[in-house]
């Protein structure tokens, strides 16, 4: 066996095979292109690749990274009692959201001024009145540089008597959840940072005092390389300020929320697991894992799901312990310098037409969100649960007010299973020929409804409209699909047209050409269903139609 070798195989000869392999559809196929519109080859080599580990193990001191979860809670006391319960399982900062602000007693106040000095802090959307700064002021000034992490508000009094308290940060919470893509979220990143930078004594206490926090999403190797690109993005920033010595920037990174959804609530942990290991293989400084039923409502349990995660991930993979775990990989490299170089064209063009309100104002971001939303509405993005595999009869939860409100893609398909909870139309799914012959197309017209919330029936195997019109007689039905092979579903749609039951909606599963559409539709058909369909679209034509007759009658 020691003696065996192997010819070296160069990436024309894989292609070769791989066109092979392929039965004549062109190699492009192989290519995914993302919304920032790289191109995602099936292959890459050592050649041409960038290499940027050395700068990010210099930006990125100490490998691993610190447990951030969050703590829920109605009042002072409780939030107090539920911090130090959290530390005491694994949690190792505390994290204070302010947008639904708490009352505190004294003693309250107390005991987290002396949490304060022991673990990091990372607060968000804290205004000026929240109760909560009122801790500060109990610290005393000997102990006020034990106090480390970053503080997420405007006009503190206090905020200059914590040295070691990052007060100046670029939070891309929200225009993550506007819809930019990772391009435009680096170079917003940016954007901000030569704002405060431009305000700030020197680039070394402008960098002491910046962090940066980004949302995770569930494009797992985008996400990586996305929080290793800002890394070398900052390199250069401070290059081109002239400075090559300065105090790393703490990277904060929050699982998001954008592709949560309140139907089948439990993908959501898979989702948090995805993004908390991208975040970790990324290069987090601070991760943020959200409780997968965070949207309407934490329990004890889900936060304990979601503090275990990341518990898990430093215990059993030990990915901790490696400075730029990612480093090293073609794929990943190449995708940061993508990455790199697009953000980087990116901020140029901000800063060079009107800044970072006038490209807000561009509405960038919108057309951003709608291609994401137009993706998900056809099913190329899949979200395993929304618009795939859905479970009909999912309930729908109100929304959880202890957070602050964002857009997310799975909402439209949410709306629909409100509509459908309560009233929906009787729906068949009239099956022609064998089990094998409409079984593809019933089970996909079957899944496709069910991202409604609409429940269909199966009707027997028939061999002609006239059995299908017999079985249908006296159940009342108000939308039928028929399912069948294309050649069979041409036998037998035009005799079950001319034999259609008065008012009641029908639909063919497939796509056919031109000729046949148009004959069946100038005969009553209402349409068709199909894979790359806008779902949301069908399913709202739908039940318009039917309350439309429903009112009618």
């Amino acid at each position: 066996m020691k003696q065996i070798t192997f010819e070296k195989s160069d990436y024309e000869q894989w292609k070769e095979l791989a066109v092979q392999s392929l039965k004549g559809k062109p190699f492009d196929t192989l290519i995914t292109t993302t919304i920032e519109d790289i191109d995602i080859q099936p292959l890459y080599i050592e050649g041409g690749n960038a290499n940027f580990s050395s700068i990010i193990r210099e930006q990125k001191t100490n490998a691993g990274w610190t447990i951030a979860q969050g703590t829920y809670a109605s009042n002072g006391a409780e939030w107090v009692f539920k911090v130090q319960e959290s530390i005491e399982k694994g949690n190792e900062a505390i994290v204070y959201d302010g947008w639904k602000q708490m009352e505190w007693d004294e003693t309250s106040l107390e005991k987290a001024s002396e949490l304060f000095t022991k673990y990091p802090i990372h607060f968000i959307n804290i205004r000026k009145d929240d109760p909560i700064l009122h801790v500060f002021n109990r610290i005393p000034e000997m102990n006020r540089k034990s106090v480390n992490g970053f503080i997420q508000t405007e006009q503190w009094n206090y905020a200059d008597k914590f040295p070691n308290l990052r007060k100046a940060g670029a939070d891309l919470w929200d225009i993550h959840h506007e819809g930019a893509d990772a391009v435009t979220e680096l170079s917003i990143a940016l954007a901000k940072a030569a704002h405060l930078s431009n305000d700030a004594e020197s680039f070394e206490m402008f960098a002491a005092n910046f962090y940066v926090r980004f949302a995770i999403d569930t494009h797992f190797f985008m996400e990586i390389a996305k929080l290793r690109a800002f890394r070398v993005l900052f390199h250069a920033f401070a290059e081109a300020y002239g400075v090559k010595n300065y105090p790393p920037v703490q990277i904060a990174a929050v699982t998001s929320l954008r592709s949560f959804s309140k139907l089948d609530p439990y993908n959501n942990l898979l989702r948090a697991g995805n993004e908390a290991f991208a975040a970790v293989l990324g290069g987090a400084d601070i991760i943020t894992v959200h409780p997968h039923d965070v949207l309407t409502g934490p329990t004890n349990s889900s936060i304990r799901y979601s503090r275990n995660i990341q518990l898990i991930l430093k215990e059993e993979t030990h990915v901790g312990k490696v400075a730029d775990p990612a480093g090293g990989s073609y794929f990943i490299e190449q995708l940061t310098k993508e990455l790199v170089e697009k953000a980087w064209e990116l901020f140029i063009d901000i800063e060079q037409n009107g800044g970072l309100n006038a490209f807000i104002a561009s509405g960038r971001l919108a057309e951003q969100m709608d291609k994401r939303k137009a993706e998900t509405a056809t099913a190329k993005k899949a979200l395993i649960g929304i618009n795939v595999y859905a479970d009909s009869v999912a309930e729908i939860a109100e929304d959880w007010s202890g957070i602050k409100a964002f857009e997310r893609i799975a909402s439209p398909f949410e709306m629909l299973h409100k509509q459908t909870a309560y009233d929906q139309p009787k729906t068949v799914l009239l099956n022609f020929g064998t089990l094998k012959d409409y079984k593809p197309r019933a089970d996909y017209v079957t899944g496709f409804l069910s991202t409604g919330g609409i429940q269909c029936e199966w009707s027997p195997s028939f061999v002609n409209a006239a059995e299908a019109i017999d079985w249908i007689h006296g159940k009342q039905v108000d939308y039928a699909i028929i399912c069948a092979k294309d050649d069979i579903a041409q036998t037998v749609v035009n005799d079950f047209l001319n034999r259609l039951p008065e008012e009641m909606i029908v639909d063919v599963a497939g796509k056919f050409d031109n000729n046949v559409t148009n004959s069946w539709t100038a005969k009553g058909l209402n349409g068709f269903i199909y894979k790359g369909q806008n779902i949301l679209n069908k399913i709202e034509s739908i039940l318009n139609k039917w309350k439309g007759e429903a009112d009618h009658e």
